[in-house]
């Protein structure tokens, strides 16, 4: 469904989301394992066409706002995301961020994420982001290991990632680190040091992800094998514990109080936009997404929408969805607001599934169900009974 011709996305309505994403699709080099929208950037133009990739994609997403706000709407929540935003040139960012500004007010306790990685991470632009309302860091580290770092294609080593986070707690932000588990060869000692070192940083909130092979990615022309990571993974349960985090979600742990609010609005199956090439929104009951290509998306901005594909999430997939997402969090599924969005047939099929878990996986109590930590370790199977 392309250009704004689908009814399903004429029908959506902005003013209902208070959570918006901006995708900013470019990367100083494409990582072997990544499946994401993103590209090393060009800078001087392209098919004889006046500025670089940057100019291009802004002037894009200012077309996108423009086409969408229809006013200025508040927001609780605001994250910029890619790629690498933090690779775009500084009049880039005061131009990106004047558009945001200009279409959009923010709650007085706005919580606006910014992505960097330590490579493309200067002061100035942190101080930019500081004067402008920017409240949360996400520093895609990954490890703080040279060697890990060369196998992951990621072009900072240990020393910048360190110097990175030290400028972002310096500067006054709130700062999330990415940490990856489940690298071939790996052992529970290597990554016991990783997660020692990076909990050294003092960050507010850690992310950790566990290395997987996707479709179409380099890795996955490469023959080797992965760990299974379950005791990286409980290991990290525990220390982070240990260390001050409370696990939060399946893959979240973070200093009391300190919590990816936009991320949770994603959990609980919050409506949201969705701006920039490839990003989705989740608006009225329809999900839809952008053109993911720099080219076909900023095409698209200048006669219509760049929207290339939309559905209508019917009601009992919408249910369990909404279930699956609930169960990533500790707070896990409140019985009553799932009957009130979803209807109690719905609930009650759900509630029989999870039943089938021992306690120590699902703790069912009378108005909700979650899972434990070992549930945690396990999710994906308790999700697949649900999907």
């Amino acid at each position: 469904m392309r250009n704004g011709n689908s009814p399903d996305y004429n029908i959506c309505d902005i003013a209902e989301a208070r959570s918006m994403y901006v995708h900013v699709p470019f990367c100083a080099a494409k990582c072997p394992y990544c499946e994401f929208a993103s590209a090393p950037m060009n800078f001087s133009g392209k098919s004889g066409e006046h500025g670089g990739d940057a100019e291009r994609c802004i002037d894009a997403i200012g077309r996108e706002l423009a086409a969408r706000a229809g006013g200025v709407h508040t927001l609780d929540t605001l994250y910029i995301g890619g790629g690498t935003p933090s690779i775009l040139p500084i009049d880039a960012w005061e131009k990106l961020l004047g558009l945001l500004g200009s279409f959009f007010k923010f709650a007085p306790d706005a919580e606006i994420t910014v992505e960097v990685n330590p490579d493309s991470l200067e002061k100035n632009r942190a101080e930019l982001w500081k004067d402008w309302g920017v409240s949360r860091i996400s520093v895609g580290v990954q490890s703080l290991n040279d060697d890990r770092l060369g196998f992951l294609g990621r072009v900072h080593d240990s020393r910048q990632a360190a110097q990175a986070v030290e400028l972002c707690l310096d500067s006054g932000f709130s700062v999330s680190l990415d940490m990856m588990f489940g690298l071939p060869g790996e052992t529970l000692r290597d990554w016991m040091v990783d997660l020692r070192n990076a909990i050294g940083l003092g960050t507010h909130h850690i992310s950790l992800y566990q290395l997987s092979v996707e479709s179409g990615t380099p890795f996955a022309e490469r023959n080797f094998s992965l760990p299974e990571g379950f005791a990286q993974y409980r290991y990290a349960q525990w220390r982070l514990a240990r260390a001050g985090y409370s696990q939060y979600e399946v893959a979240n742990f973070s200093r009391p109080g300190l919590e990816s609010r936009h991320n949770l609005n994603y959990w609980a199956g919050g409506p949201y936009i969705g701006i920039g090439p490839s990003a989705w929104s989740y608006l009225g009951g329809v999900r839809f997404r952008n053109a993911a290509a720099l080219d076909e998306y900023c095409r698209l901005t200048e006669y219509g929408s760049p929207v290339v594909f939309s559905e209508r999430i019917k009601r009992e997939a919408a249910a369990r969805e909404a279930a699956v997402l609930a169960l990533r969090t500790a707070d896990g599924i409140d019985w009553a607001d799932f009957v009130i969005r979803y209807g109690s047939a719905a609930a009650k099929k759900i509630k029989k599934e999870l039943r089938q878990f021992p306690e120590d996986i699902v703790q069912n109590g009378g108005d909700f169900t979650r899972l434990t930590a070992k549930g945690f370790r396990v999710g994906n199977a308790v999700w697949r009974e649900i999907i």
